[in-house]
């Protein structure tokens, strides 16, 4: 069916029987990588992102120096943001900082939603040339934020512990806030879609604070919309949703048209498989701190870590991004220790 030499993710999504489970690492493109420090320091942010020569050369550098099984298009969830006509800037050490946010019905209005083939092409030419250079060796993920994700951003106009504005948009302005979800969704999904037509073999929607709202909450801002976009994109490729800290959504978004779902380190993997009732493929949750433990312990903790979630249906991964600390050697002693694993 495919023509990858390296189909271990793929397989695993559709719930076929592997020997091993697949293993990559969200944020594996990047800021841990010496390689990718070389080119930070000389290109900013966005240079990176919207060059699709240097987009590239960043995605493959952990297949290369550290061999995992699937390579994740580097890019930013923002990117949707700056489509959809709001500035995004990215200081080094600072995170993003969306300087004009939306606050009112004239400013949701007055997003573009249309064009997502025109003003992202930059996304697609790093899939195409991506996939050209990987030559089958592993699948490519792409990948976008989730619509509550992107509506904390536009609404708060940079990181937050809390979004409390987002929040507090959210519950006090229910109509504008479903009004601007339907924005972000219906770009998202042409976006991924478009994705896959340019390379990826699976896609990821990160809901990185979907763990903010309350389960009652999420079944209404997040939810909808996380389930609309695993429908939409079924037909093209398989879905992984990863909200992350939403341990209490598993059981719904297991009855979802998603493939897989990305979980924390929060939850236990035997509850974890519980809820989703052996309907999905699941992903994580090592905590991606551990990686600074000495080896020994790591390999020890992801032979623990796979026991637990028991056979099949398992993507080993982290239960959020590599952190910048973290020694190389010690993120490719996690994935030889999955790679050495045996069902």
């Amino acid at each position: 069916m495919s023509n990858l030499k390296n189909d271990l993710l793929l397989k695993t999504l559709r719930g076929e029987s592997t020997e091993r489970p697949p293993v990559w690492m969200m944020r594996q493109a990047g800021r841990y990588l010496p390689d990718y420090i070389k080119l930070r320091n000389k290109y900013d942010f966005f240079t990176r992102v919207q060059t699709p020569e240097l987009a590239t050369e960043i995605t493959l550098q952990p297949i290369d120096q550290v061999g995992v099984d699937a390579a994740i298009i580097f890019s930013d969830i923002l990117v949707i943001p700056q489509a959809m006509g709001l500035e995004v800037t990215m200081e080094e050490g600072r995170g993003p900082l969306l300087p004009k946010t939306v606050t009112d019905k004239a400013s949701i209005e007055a997003l573009v939603t249309e064009g997502a083939e025109e003003s992202l092409k930059y996304v697609y030419d790093a899939l195409a040339l991506t996939k050209k250079e990987l030559n089958g060796r592993v699948p490519l993920i792409g990948f976008a934020g989730a619509p509550w994700t992107i509506l904390c951003y536009m609404v708060e106009g940079k990181g937050s512990k809390t979004w409390d504005k987002a929040k507090q948009f959210a519950y006090t302005q229910p109509e504008l806030a479903h009004a601007l979800l339907k924005k972000i969704t219906s770009i998202t999904i042409e976006y991924l879609k478009l994705q896959v037509k340019a390379g990826a073999d699976t896609v990821q929607v990160f809901d990185s604070w979907a763990g903010s709202l309350s389960p009652a909450d999420f079944k209404t801002f997040a939810q909808p919309y996380l389930t609309e976009i695993a429908t939409a994109l079924k037909p093209h490729a398989p879905v992984i949703l990863f909200p992350k800290g939403s341990w209490y959504a598993l059981e719904d978004l297991s009855k979802s048209d998603a493939a897989g779902i990305g979980i924390d380190w929060c939850l236990t993997p035997q509850l974890a498989r519980q809820f989703s009732g052996g309907r999905v493929t699941l992903q994580g949750n090592f905590d991606p701190a551990k990686l600074l433990a000495p080896i020994p312990e790591i390999k020890k903790s992801v032979k623990e870590m796979i026991d637990a979630f028991g056979p099949q249906r398992y993507i080993a991964n982290l239960g959020h991004g590599i952190t910048p600390n973290v020694p190389v050697d010690h993120a490719k002693a996690f994935v030889e220790a999955v790679k050495e694993y045996r069902y």
